[in-house]
């Protein structure tokens, strides 16, 4: 059977302060992270709470936070082994 893929359980009260200060829109911040506008308006307001490795990689370059950075996660990531 397909493991799921790792995802990471962000924070989108945080995501959503850095991109204020960031003085960026969220059509702004979206395109750079190379998402939709929906899904990172999503994630800011809690409908949406994880993100796939791939995603949220290009969101932390985007707000041009450290490749380590952990500042936009609420915990670690989950693997294929780990429960949900």
């Amino acid at each position: 059977m397909e493991q799921p893929l790792p995802t990471y359980q962000v924070n989108g009260a945080e995501i959503r302060k850095l991109r204020m200060q960031a003085g960026l829109s969220t059509a702004e911040l979206a395109e750079r992270a190379q998402i939709s506008r929906r899904y990172l308006n999503h994630l800011e307001n809690g409908y949406r709470t994880r993100m796939r490795p791939t995603a949220h990689s290009r969101l932390r370059a985007a707000l041009d936070l450290r490749a380590d950075s952990t500042q936009l996660l609420l915990e670690p990531p989950e693997g294929p082994s780990e429960k949900r």
